[in-house]
């Protein structure tokens, strides 16, 4: 387990490697959507093995490294690939960015995912605001010692996601022509994918999307007073809805398509922060 010293010797490091650079929001970019980070302005890599305690990620389509600079007159810091629990990794070590960069100073995070779609009204390609999440296995980040210097015990995941920047994106979605869905993001740890019948299942406790990732995220991100928020891209439907087997690759090219669009989108959320 960390302790909190290792944070900050991480957070340390991050911030060597940065100079004068003061990121002031963290976005964490899902499979596909890792080109978003050649909008960044006079960018800074970090390879995530040059920052002690941490690992490198193994997911398709995911670089592991920082990508600092600026976009949409704001400073960020993005991580261009993500820890999944399905790589091997323990909750926290998921969850080590998150709290390193919020040693950085940094308050505010975009998380963003390639997901399937459990609701059969959604259609690959489309854009979920995340709402709320269903968290149904044993994986978290807070199990263990509390780190007090990041927050409470028992911290409360009724707003988990912030109202006012989902109302912000829904209305530069609007301005572009686009309706986004808000709703409700099934977590499952993978890396399989999930079965016709659990997709009944999560259908019939009011899940709209199912993914791998994000809620690990999340929890920490509120557990240390982050404001948040969530996009989905819908890249398929989940098992059953459609007669055909999924695929990795169906995942990363549906990303890879709906890039361009949800980049200009958070650029412009940026701009309007």
């Amino acid at each position: 387990m960390y302790s909190y010293s290792d944070y900050v010797e991480s957070a340390k490091a991050l911030c060597r490697k940065l100079g004068e650079f003061c990121p002031e929001v963290l976005i964490i970019l899902g499979s596909g959507l890792g080109r978003l980070g050649e909008r960044l302005k006079d960018p800074i890599s970090v390879p995530y093995s040059e920052i002690p305690h941490m690992h490198a990620s193994t997911a398709p389509g995911h670089k592991g490294r920082f990508l600092a600079g600026e976009l949409g007159g704001k400073q960020v810091l993005m991580m261009q690939g993500r820890l999944h629990i399905y790589e091997g990794r323990t909750a926290e070590e998921a969850v080590f960015p998150i709290r390193v960069a919020r040693l950085t100073g940094i308050e505010k995070m975009i998380v963003t995912n390639a997901a399937g779609g459990v609701n059969e009204s959604y259609k690959p390609g489309e854009l979920m605001l995340i709402s709320d999440f269903i968290k149904l296995n044993s994986v978290n980040p807070l199990i263990g010692p509390n780190i007090e210097e990041f927050g409470p015990r028992f911290p409360d995941m009724t707003r988990v996601f912030d109202r006012e920047y989902m109302g912000l994106f829904n209305d530069i979605a609007a301005s572009h022509g686009e309706s986004v869905h808000e709703g409700v993001y099934f977590y499952t740890t993978g890396p399989q994918y999930e079965t016709p019948a659990e997709i009944r299942a999560m259908r019939i406790l009011g899940a709209d999307a199912v993914g791998m990732s994000t809620v690990p995220e999340c929890i920490a991100a509120r557990h240390c007073g982050m404001r948040i928020l969530g996009i989905t891209l819908v890249t398929n439907m989940a098992a059953g809805i459609l007669d055909k087997p999924l695929s990795g690759e169906e995942v990363v090219e549906a990303g890879n398509a709906a890039s361009d669009r949800l980049s200009s989108y958070v650029t412009e959320f940026l701009g309007r922060l």
